[in-house]
């Protein structure tokens, strides 16, 4: 293996990351750079355009209350004009549903085609694929009552204690 290589790896390990703190954080920047914008993804009920993703996502994103995303195994093989990279991820949510509240433990694998272009690696084509989905129970009480004095706790962009870190 190259350094080259090696340095590939890690760059599309990095964008994979930014995909996840756009969505878990709403950063539509962060979410947008994990993109090309002729990219496209197949997510569940949204199938289209990357950039459509994006628009779709920043207009769900506000109404979940809490959300986290985890990646796990990451197994990339490089190709003929990019990466064919399988990512496994645990995604967990809370959100409104037709009923009210719903509170979600997901879990899948991200199918990316990646494509270097002008040494950048991003998405090109993804596809998810759910291998696991479990409406969970909510949790008792408020916020403030399951927080207390753990604080402080994840927001959205740009409140999130990590936008102070990276300012």
């Amino acid at each position: 293996m190259t350094i080259e290589e090696l340095a590939d790896r890690e760059a599309i390990r990095d964008c994979l990351f930014r995909y996840c703190r756009g969505i878990d954080r709403a950063d539509e920047a962060a979410l947008r750079s994990a993109y090309w914008p002729d990219g496209t993804d197949h997510h569940g009920s949204y199938v289209g355009s990357a950039e459509g993703f994006v628009d779709w996502a920043m207009s769900v994103l506000p109404t979940i209350e809490r959300g986290i995303h985890q990646l796990h195994n990451i197994l990339i093989e490089f190709r003929e004009g990019g990466a064919a990279v399988e990512t496994y991820f645990s995604a967990f949510q809370r959100q409104p549903g037709p009923e009210g509240m719903q509170q979600w433990d997901m879990k899948g694998r991200y199918l990316d085609r990646f494509e270097k272009r002008d040494g950048e690696w991003r998405v090109l084509h993804r596809t998810v694929v759910f291998d696991w989905i479990e409406e969970m129970p909510l949790p008792p009480g408020t916020e403030a009552e399951r927080f207390g004095k753990r604080q402080p706790i994840g927001a959205p962009y740009p409140d999130d204690p990590v936008y102070r870190l990276l300012a």
